[in-house]
């Protein structure tokens, strides 16, 4: 099984400059918590993704006033992709050993054409294999802290 086989198609992106609240919506919308963060050079080459955590925690938790906010202000930089046409094994690696429960699925030309989630795998892959994704991806990094 490919990832172009699971993944959901032609996600709706966003671009550094748009507005927290722009954003938001879209998120509302298209009932999703990430939005990948595409290039204004008139493609969509991810530059980095936007998810409704970051928004919290990095405006929200921190008293910013959100009207004045823009997508660079709260967006993750750091995006990891996984080719279209790859075995979904690639994508569930990546999101092991990242502990990430979405990748952004580019296409030949590097432009942003999908989005691979836990619930895509969910949804399509076994159990067993479904579980070994949970369970990795789930598992506290050692810088996390836990809460009594």
């Amino acid at each position: 099984m490919n990832i172009y086989d699971i993944m959901t198609s032609e996600p709706t992106c966003c671009s550094p400059g748009d507005s927290i609240t722009s954003v938001a919506n879209l998120m509302k919308q298209n009932d999703c918590g990430l939005i990948p963060v595409v290039a204004t050079n008139g493609h969509q080459n991810p530059i980095g993704v936007i998810t409704d955590r970051d928004i919290v925690c990095r405006l929200v938790a921190e008293g910013k006033d959100l009207n004045g906010c823009t997508v660079g202000d709260a967006m993750t930089s750091t995006v990891i992709t996984v080719e279209h046409a790859a075995p979904l094994e690639n994508a569930l690696n990546l999101m092991e050993s990242n502990q990430l429960r979405r990748l952004i699925v580019v296409d030949d030309n590097g432009d942003v054409c999908g989005v691979i989630s836990q619930a895509d795998i969910a949804r399509q892959a076994s159990h067993t294999l479904t579980g070994e994704v949970v369970q990795s991806v789930s598992t506290p990094s050692s810088s996390s802290h836990v809460l009594h």
